[in-house]
């Protein structure tokens, strides 16, 4: 008879990941004074396992060694056994990945790292095989008993260098801000010398999508008439739409590309990836109008809204890469599968979709992907093009039949808010481009249930499970609600979502800002202390969240008329800024910033009872340095306060640096204003 397994403390938890951890013989807590405080009590090493539930090596180490009792018997014995979230509790993975790269290791999840009773780090690494794991535990059990000395030694040093400022860290220097034009085009030369000109992208592989350096470079292109910028951005666009990174059938981004080609994904699907794609394809479009772009976009939000939108109206977090215990079986086919599927269309459909025989993937198994356009293959294959692509059509819709049978893959269901903030930003971005009035239903619906759920007497929460909120919020959360709600009132004209905007700014000025630095912690000054308190810099797959602010203080700078958020803005560039030039894709969010400061903002005023009519005029022009503010009535926004409609026609005000043109009543008059009839302000033609 089966043996009964029992529950440990993370069955009580809300989070996918700990859950999927709940049975394990290992004597698991989740983060938090019981378990610290434990190791205290008892003298005991403490082992922190930090992953997240869309991590396939996350599950194969669980499989391997923490479901294996003889390994938790050693585990239980010798350690306190943390379990972390890492989407639930970044700033408890900032802090331990930043002491594994302080120890010389490559950086990744699944994270185990070894801390002495105090939770200072004196250890640790990835993933480990399971008899390397088990020795690697006995040893350092060994050690903590024979040698604690030097292991308390070591991690005092540790605990030192989590505790640098950040920049210290990167060698930084307060400066006078002084944007130029040559600054921008070193940026621009630096980034272009890691370009892969012949798959997209920045090489080596694997390739990340890293939204933020393609909307930097698409300012770039609008400002500078680069055609070679905006060849690579366009073959990385298109690379990344045609590859198996881009769900072919389904629609949304996997993770990232394991090769340089955007062939084959690490399957899981992630929020955050969509929704800043979201938003890129849909600027691309506006500023290009390649109609690959328009489809990406439509495909991506229809995945989104099938797959990741709960009926309350938030995003869960992703789907794993793993169904059957096997990564990437929901979305590939072998030869035989789509011979049995599609009959006689099957050589047109693996043609189309480079599906052989032996199998791209693993197992024999075909990761669908595309290289040309449907007009080139219809042309090669001497079909009109409407043929082909109502056969596409046809053949999505019976592979999705196909995959409605099969085990699908597991979806982490908790609801993060910086997440949805994201999903929420892409979602306003496709409604200014596209004028989609569902998606702007979408982005409201996702807005409301932010503010409704995530944010309680001015303060916000970073998780949402089971109608229940939880975990402080960090600076993204705020920084990325801020970014969101100012583009939702872009897109609507609606006042209370600006005023929310600056409501979370000022909670973020007075919970995060670090004075002496003239930066803003990662967390609350409320929230639970951990070893270090760390500031984000950097961005990543994510922007970071000090660049965010930096960006939010800026436009609400000019929205409220407050000086010094301009100023605290200038002044956060201003230290990061030479950073910026070394490193333009590791700062790509930095560098627009710099890019609004040196091509100084447009603020485009619209004042009268056709007021959304005329916004939508405008947005159907590639117009990424403006300001953009409305009212059917009037208002007492700074921005629009005296501003009338003239004799009851919409009127629209043009400004720059202070100075306003002549009140116009056409979209035409004022797009003419804003471009000083330069042509050089025009987007480059593909």
């Amino acid at each position: 008879m089966a043996k009964t397994k029992k529950a440990n403390r993370l069955l009580d938890e809300s989070s996918p990941y700990l859950l999927q951890h709940a049975y394990n013989p290992v004597d698991w807590y989740p983060w938090g004074e019981d378990a610290l405080n434990r190791a205290k009590q008892e003298d005991k090493p403490i082992l922190v396992s930090i992953g997240y539930a869309a991590c396939h090596w996350c599950h194969v180490m669980e499989h391997q060694s923490f479901e294996s009792e003889k390994i938790a018997e050693v585990m239980n014995q010798h350690f306190v056994c943390i379990k972390v979230d890492r989407e639930e509790r970044p700033d408890v993975d900032a802090v331990y990945m930043d002491a594994l790269q302080a120890m010389g290791l490559q950086g990744g999840w699944p994270l185990n790292v070894f801390l002495n009773p105090d939770a200072k780090p004196f250890y640790g690494g990835t993933y480990f095989p399971p008899q390397q794991w088990l020795t690697l535990l006995r040893n350092i059990a060994t050690a903590f008993t024979q040698n604690r000395q030097e292991l308390d030694t070591s991690a005092e040093q540790f605990a030192e260098h989590l505790n640098r400022s950040e920049l210290e860290v990167y060698g930084l220097k307060q400066h006078e801000l002084q944007v130029q034009e040559e600054e921008l085009k070193q940026m621009y030369y630096t980034f272009s010398s890691r370009f892969d000109k012949k798959h997209g992208g920045l090489s080596p592989a694997p390739k990340f999508p890293m939204p933020s350096n393609y909307l930097w470079l698409l300012r770039y292109i609008h400002h500078s008439q680069n055609e070679q910028a905006l060849k690579h951005l366009h073959l990385t666009l298109q690379q990344m739409a045609y590859g198996g990174i881009n769900d072919q059938v389904g629609g949304g981004f996997a993770r990232y590309s394991v090769d340089e080609e955007w062939l084959v994904p690490h399957f899981e699907k992630m929020l955050y990836d969509n929704g800043q794609l979201v938003s890129l394809y849909a600027e691309a479009y506006q500023a290009t109008r390649e109609t690959l772009y328009h489809d990406v976009v439509y495909e991506t939000i229809a995945f989104v809204e099938r797959e990741l939108k709960s009926p309350e109206g938030g995003f869960y977090s992703s789907l794993d890469a793993d169904s059957e215990g096997e990564e990437g079986k929901f979305y590939t086919f072998t030869k035989n599968e789509l011979h049995q599927l599609f009959g006689s269309e099957e050589p047109l459909f693996s043609k189309y979709y480079h599906a052989t025989a032996a199998g791209n993937f693993e197992h024999g198994r075909n990761i669908l992907y595309r290289r040309i356009s449907d007009e080139a293959f219809a042309e090669e294959n001497e079909l009109e093009l409407e043929v082909l692509q109502d056969m596409v059509q046809n053949w999505k819709e019976r592979i999705m039949e196909v995959r409605s049978t099969r085990v699908r893959p597991a979806l982490d269901d908790k609801i993060l808010c910086s997440w949805n903030a994201l999903m929420l930003k892409g979602l306003a971005d496709a409604y200014y481009t596209f004028g989609n009035k569902h998606f702007l239903k979408l982005a409201i619906q996702n807005a409301e249930f932010i503010l409704k759920n995530l944010c309680k007497d001015g303060r916000l929460y970073h998780s949402y499970k089971n109608g229940k909120a939880s975990i402080d919020a960090f600076l993204e959360d705020y920084a990325l609600l801020t970014s969101a709600l100012i583009r939702l009132y872009e897109v609507t004209f609606e006042e209370k979502w600006l005023q929310k905007a600056k409501e979370l700014t000022v909670y973020t000025l007075n919970n995060f800002f670090d004075e002496a630095e003239g930066l803003f912690y990662f967390t609350d000054k409320s929230s639970q202390k951990l070893i270090a308190r760390k500031k984000e810099i950097i961005d990543n797959v994510i922007p970071s969240s000090n660049s965010v602010m930096a960006i939010n203080l800026h436009l609400l700078g000019q929205y409220f008329d407050e000086q010094q958020y301009e100023e605290l803005s200038d002044s956060m560039l201003a230290k990061v800024n030479e950073l910026i030039i070394k490193e333009p894709s590791h700062l790509s969010n930095w560098a627009i910033l710099y890019y609004y400061k040196l091509a100084h903002p447009t603020e485009i005023a619209i004042v009268g009872p056709e007021a959304p009519e005329m916004r939508a005029e405008l947005s159907s022009f590639y117009l990424p340095n403006v300001i953009l503010a409305g009212t059917q009535d009037i208002s007492d926004l700074p921005l629009l306060e005296h501003r009338v409609a003239i004799q009851g026609k919409t009127t629209v005000y043009v400004c720059q640096d202070k100075t306003c043109k002549f009140p116009v009543h056409t979209a035409a008059e004022a797009l003419e204003q804003v471009r000083g009839k330069q042509e050089s302000e025009k987007f480059p033609a593909l």
